[in-house]
């Protein structure tokens, strides 16, 4: 067990050296880090909401919007459907949680049901239905009034799907703000955690996550105006009022028809206009949205063409040609963060619900840096109990310890930030935990040495027996707590996966340095010194 072969002991400076060289940029200046060569590491432990300051949202899906977009999208579903069947209704939309119909002819219904309900599509829900497939769709007639409801399957399944549509749109948008390791996580049935870390002005995040982001191209109703038709209270079929989103603002009469969704969108940049100077945000379609969009300019060269984004009007440029390349830009009288900003937001893509903030909190960095230096003093004073105890209980052998265990700390500042591992206020706590129980393996293999050593073995033999059989009960407690904090990991969420990160790294280097380190060490002691009698 004391026998090192000369690549072993290699390995061992390399990863010693990689650890402090990993922690060393912690300890350093910005600006010191910039001048430093390429090849070295630069990178940061990441510290978290609670150390950082940042800004932290509990958002809430507005999951009953899905199921109201549903059944909008099934009225022209229906509509479509019995057109095509030449059947004649009349009444169609939604009422309530139903769409309702009234078929005109009764030899219709009978194939309206039909046509209704080739509408449908399988879903399944483990929860409702244990696994097995169901139809959408609940499809009834009284009389020849038919009524359209979403089965309770098909809810819950939206409801799944917009949560997790929701939290990778909110996880986008968030990245191209440039923000290090925030925390995304559903927390219930509908709602989702963020936590933002550095993030200094959180109004714009809470703007940027409260958009929707629904950004459509409409064409605008010239046949009155808006101010005449809400006067009269006579808006025309198919159109509505929405209101434009320059101040003062204004309503506009524009078409309810779609012309080109921004589900086509596949690019979105801020830039400047060449002509004015302005800010603006230039958008180019995929195949389909281009070839719709040319279309569109093609067909109506001379019309107003409205921009709408989460139903208010950004522009409504006159269509002067066709645009047929599949790009084109956004003006608005933006500043240069709100272009940005709706750059993100249609990059991103358009959440499926609405997002309410049910609470939200902003840490400050003093209060984070109060923390850091609580944790900074509780880190200290854990390592000077230890290293005081196991210099008393130990002498010599207590130092060999000591050293193994500052190895150990800076191999687990290294690996937090080799691997960009955010540091939060309980991974403090779990570094702490670890300092104080990373001795506990030299602890076992010294007792064991003073076992050999009374019952009349040599210096050499006792230190070899002290390890070798004090490795299987250092291997069993360890593996049972790295288990522990994997399962910590695995279901905690936040702190709680602060503290079982630095755990697992803590035992992990826990035993590499306690047992290989401190052998390694005690190793080159005993051939340099070769000592007849050791006092333990």
């Amino acid at each position: 067990m004391l026998h090192f072969e000369r690549w072993k002991i290699a390995l061992i400076a390399l990863l010693t050296l990689a650890g402090f060289l990993y922690t060393a940029p912690n300890f350093l200046p910005k600006a010191a880090l910039d001048e430093m060569p390429s090849f070295l590491p630069h990178k940061q432990i990441n510290l978290g909401l609670d150390l950082r300051g940042g800004s932290y949202l509990l958002l809430q899906v507005d999951t009953a919007s899905v199921t109201h977009d549903r059944l909008q999208q099934l009225v022209n579903d229906i509509r479509k459907a019995l057109r095509n069947a030449e059947v004649l209704y009349t009444g169609l939309g939604v009422n309530g949680e139903a769409v309702t119909i009234r078929i005109t002819k009764p030899e219709d219904v009978d194939k309206s049901l039909k046509a209704i309900r080739d509408l449908s599509t399988v879903v399944t829900s483990n929860l409702l239905s244990g696994g097995l497939p169901q139809r959408d769709l609940s499809v009834a007639n009284s009389g020849g009034l038919i009524t359209v409801t979403l089965s309770e399957t098909a809810k819950v399944a939206r409801a799944q799907s917009a949560i997790q549509q929701s939290m990778e749109i909110v996880r986008r948008r968030i990245d191209e703000l440039g923000t290090t390791e925030p925390v995304i996580q559903q927390q219930g049935a509908d709602r989702i955690l963020v936590q933002v870390p550095g993030l200094g002005d959180p109004q714009r995040l809470k703007k940027l996550l409260g958009q929707t982001a629904k950004l459509n191209f409409r064409l605008v109703d010239t046949s009155t105006t808006a101010q005449q038709a809400m006067a009269t209270h006579t808006i025309p079929a198919g159109a509505e009022v929405l209101y434009m989103t320059e101040d003062p603002t204004r309503p506009l009469l524009v078409q309810r028809r779609v012309m080109v969704g921004g589900d086509n969108l596949v690019d979105a940049t801020p830039g400047f206009d060449q002509r004015s100077g302005e800010p603006i945000v230039s958008f180019r379609f995929d195949s389909t949205g281009a070839r719709l969009f040319g279309e569109v300019t093609r067909d109506n060269v001379g019309k107003p063409f409205a921009i709408v984004l989460d139903n208010k009007v950004i522009s409504a440029p006159v269509i002067r040609e066709p645009i047929l390349g599949g790009t084109g830009q956004i003006s608005g009288n933006f500043t240069v963060q709100q272009a940005n900003d709706l750059a993100i937001l249609l990059r991103a893509g358009a959440l499926p619900a609405p997002l309410n903030v049910l609470e939200e909190r902003t840490v400050g960095p003093g209060l984070g840096a109060d923390s850091i230096r609580a944790g900074t003093i509780a880190s200290i004073i854990g390592s000077v109990a230890v290293i005081v105890f196991m210099i008393a209980a130990y002498g010599l052998f207590g130092v060999f310890a000591n050293l193994a265990l500052l190895v150990n700390i800076a191999l687990i500042m290294g690996a937090l930030s080799m691997l960009q591992a955010t540091l939060t206020l309980p991974g403090i706590a779990g570094i702490v935990l670890t300092i104080g129980t990373a001795v506990d393996a030299n602890v076992l293999i010294y007792e064991r040495i003073r076992e050999e050593l009374r019952s009349g073995k040599s210096v050499i033999a006792a230190i070899e027996a002290g390890y070798h059989r004090a490795l299987a009960t250092i291997l069993d407690a360890n593996i049972t707590h790295f288990i522990s904090a994997a399962v910590l990991f695995e279901l905690g969420s936040g702190p709680v996966r602060g503290f079982a990160v630095t755990l697992a790294i803590g035992v992990v280097t826990s035993v590499f340095t306690a047992f290989t380190v401190n052998r390694l060490i005690v190793a080159t002691w005993v051939r340099r010194r070769r000592p007849k009698l050791l006092v333990l």
